[in-house]
């Protein structure tokens, strides 16, 4: 059982961290050094609304494995 929360807990925070790469910035970098950022905000909608979802899922599912691992 400690295996298999184990392994799903790494699959999860992979899953976790191509759901944050993937996800679009506005300003990127450019806003940073000065750049024109424009700040507009613009909603989320069609895959980056599902990606943003999926990224707040599969961290309320590490957190829960985390914990979860914890306790066993």
């Amino acid at each position: 059982m400690e295996n298999l929360t184990q392994i799903s807990q790494i699959v999860v925070s992979v899953l976790l961290i191509a759901f944050v790469l993937l996800q679009q910035r506005g300003t990127a970098l450019g806003s940073s050094f000065g750049g024109e950022g424009g700040g507009f905000y613009s909603t989320r909608r069609g895959i980056q609304q599902k990606i943003y979802w999926a990224t707040i899922i599969s961290a309320i599912i590490f957190i829960i494995l985390a914990v979860s691992n914890l306790i066993i």
